[in-house]
């Protein structure tokens, strides 16, 4: 594919994606990725092969299958009719790009902050934590913080992916991050055959979640928000939490907005934590106009990230 085809496909796909949103159907791609898991991980299971080794085959057979189905169904559609070749990848493409659906769920919840039991339920597809009895402001900053997460993983990591590398790379990340979402836990079942997945998971996203920094603050600039502040918390909170990614740009969004992040969570009724991310004389009590700003910033954000991408793209492919 050369340039003109390369960029035409990441702004058609991406287009698609905020003028349609994420397609949701049985057979959407991801479903078939994480049908094709589990059928992989039972059988490997069943022959026990459920240790390491077993799961770096179970990564490459997942992620092989992805790339193979992909390129595949490309070769067959192209002998059809030349048309259908590139059709078939602006498809793929569209359908991985998930922008679009990142602000549409946190928009639902700030529809319906007005009705808590409704705004808890819709909260409890965004995050795993306890949402039955989260105030208003411990709703609105669960869906900040899943904004904020999801930023990376699922926009910036498959967007730049897909600008640098084509498809294969959008392919690949996709794959990897449903191997991690169903594999990657520290538990008795999964700690070992899960370690592929949940290791190549913190690579593929370990750069662009600190790329996502400057890129919250530039947003943050042109939205006359705190810049600076992005920064810095970024740099002063993001090891409060676990994974050696997802606080980068979790706590810079903290910063940027000059909110206070986290605060109590509890899972399957037990508290885990009620520390805050941001500082002291931050507001914690968060209400809708923090969400609102919160979703202008993540827009800002995805605008910028497209912009950074086609660069990343012309420069790579020219």
């Amino acid at each position: 594919m050369d340039l003109t085809g390369h960029l035409t496909l990441i702004l058609a796909a991406c287009l698609l994606d905020a003028v349609v949103g994420d397609p949701v159907y049985r057979l959407h791609p991801i479903r078939v990725v994480g049908a094709w898991s589990l059928l992989w991980e039972r059988a490997l299971f069943t022959v026990g092969w459920n240790g390491r080794g077993g799961g770096i085959l179970h990564w490459l057979l997942v992620v092989g299958g992805a790339l193979a189905a992909w390129w595949g169904a490309r070769i067959g559609l192209g002998w059809l009719h030349p048309w259908l070749a590139p059709a078939w990848d602006l498809f793929i493409a569209y359908s991985l790009l998930c922008m679009r659906d990142l602000l549409r769920h946190g928009q639902r919840v700030l529809d319906t902050l007005d009705d808590l039991p409704t705004a808890r339920q819709r909260l409890s597809m965004l995050v795993g934590r306890d949402t039955a009895h989260l105030p208003r402001d411990g709703i609105v900053r669960a869906t900040i913080e899943s904004l904020s997460e999801n930023l990376t993983d699922g926009v910036l990591t498959p967007l730049w992916a897909l600008c640098l590398f084509g498809l294969p790379g959008l392919i690949l990340v996709k794959a990897v991050s449903s191997l991690d979402s169903m594999v990657g836990y520290r538990n008795e079942r999964y700690g070992r055959f899960g370690w592929a997945g949940a290791r190549s998971d913190d690579l593929i996203h370990w750069l662009p979640a600190r790329l996502s920094v400057p890129l919250i603050a530039m947003a943050a600039a042109i939205l006359d928000l705190h810049p600076r502040l992005a920064f810095r918390a970024a740099r002063t909170y993001h090891a409060l939490l676990p994974s050696p990614n997802s606080g980068w740009s979790e706590a810079a969004c903290a910063g940027a907005l000059r909110v206070r992040l986290i605060g109590p969570i509890r899972y399957g009724g037990r508290l885990v934590t009620e520390q805050y991310m941001g500082d002291p004389d931050w507001p914690a009590a968060l209400d809708g106009a923090h969400l609102r700003q919160a979703l202008r910033l993540m827009l800002v954000c995805c605008l910028l990230a497209v912009g950074v991408g086609v660069s990343l793209g012309a420069l790579v492919w020219r």
